[in-house]
């Protein structure tokens, strides 16, 4: 549904979409957040999900993709450009591209599993999708993963690249899961620094809009999602928390709390939320993150913010990437692209 009207603080769910559980029956050991080390979901994601291992037949058609690395502080960060059909290269225009960090607990995830359905964004939306593969957690823990989403805004708006036909005064940050809750979090931080008339830091211009994909807006400690989808749903909802404990650093480096302003975008104030830009919130009716992006959704609305929200009660966390198994995830992810383009173009 469309937000027209006042977003609610929770969701419902319908009856899954045989679709999905059919592809959850055929892969009973995918997990995300799941007992078993983090190292073999990492191998397992990249066997079902990577672009590599899908079907010619399931594999989403792209213009072109271009393989890059630009200087980050904390080392080179490989991004990976993808162009629609339409895209004219050399022609001088400029199209608007969508910077993407993917999902996965921080922990999980590379841009090989991501990389259909940035195709299909690219595509569908008429723009230029750029996979980001950030540093992950447990290795690298906050706030490394943000510094390199400012690294790549910063690279994306700048002369350079403009070279790569990205207008700089188009660009916009999504993510799905993990990566959504990233994109909030860099939302916040060029919010206040703008506000903070930026001291002596330089800081990217604001993103034009945020994309925000079963975001993990907060942990999802006391909502009814989190009963509801509590496991057997791809996402484990309990091993959200271990997922957050690769996150956050221990001393003696810099120590953060659970709540801190850019680690739960979620927990903070509406009236702290006023002034950022516009966003769409995607949600799923089966995800134990549910109730956290509807809740998220509705305080930037109360915020005073512009805000569209679509609901879909019949799928579960991680459409973006069952697409090509699921007619109803595909068109949520075709639904996406036209979000993308209202907000872009």
């Amino acid at each position: 549904m469309a937000n027209k009207q006042q977003i609610p603080e929770t969701g419902t769910r319908t009856t899954l979409s045989p679709s999905i559980k059919s592809f959850l029956a055929e892969n009973p050991t995918l997990h995300l957040g799941g007992r078993g080390d983090f190292h073999s979901e990492r191998r397992h994601h990249s066997d079902v999900f990577g672009f590599h291992a899908l079907p010619a037949e399931k594999q989403a058609p792209i213009g072109s993709v271009r393989f890059e690395g630009l200087r980050g502080r904390h080392g080179t960060i490989p991004v990976r450009l993808f162009y629609p059909k339409s895209f004219q290269e050399g022609g001088g225009l400029k199209a608007p591209a969508l910077i993407y960090f993917h999902g996965g607990g921080y922990t999980v995830g590379s841009v090989d599993e991501f990389e259909n359905g940035l195709r299909l964004l690219a595509e569908g939306a008429n723009i230029i999708t750029i996979g980001v593969e950030y540093r992950l957690a447990p290795e690298w823990s906050f706030p490394t993963q943000l510094d390199e989403y400012q690294d790549v805004l910063s690279w994306a708006q700048s002369e350079e690249g403009g070279k790569f036909g990205i207008d700089p005064d188009r660009v916009l940050g999504g993510g799905d899961s993990a990566g959504g809750n990233m994109t909030a979090a860099l939302s916040l931080q060029l919010l206040d620094a703008q506000q903070k008339g930026k001291n002596s830091v330089v800081m990217p211009k604001p993103l034009k809009a945020q994309i925000l994909l079963y975001p993990e807006a907060r942990l999802p400690f006391d909502t009814p999602a989190a009963t509801e989808n509590n496991s057997g749903y791809y996402l484990e909802c309990d091993g959200i928390f271990s997922f957050a404990d690769h996150y956050l650093p221990r001393r003696p480096d810099t120590a953060y709390p659970p709540g801190h302003r850019y680690v739960s975008p979620g927990m903070q104030s509406v009236e702290s939320l006023k002034g950022l830009p516009p966003t769409a919130v995607f949600t799923c009716g089966f995800d134990p993150l549910r109730d956290v992006g509807i809740e998220y959704a509705s305080k930037l609305q109360k915020a005073g913010n512009e805000v569209e929200w679509r609901h879909y009660a019949d799928l579960t966390h991680g459409f973006l990437q069952m697409a090509p198994w699921s007619k109803e995830a595909m068109k949520a992810t075709n639904e996406v692209a036209e979000l993308v383009v209202r907000l872009a173009h």
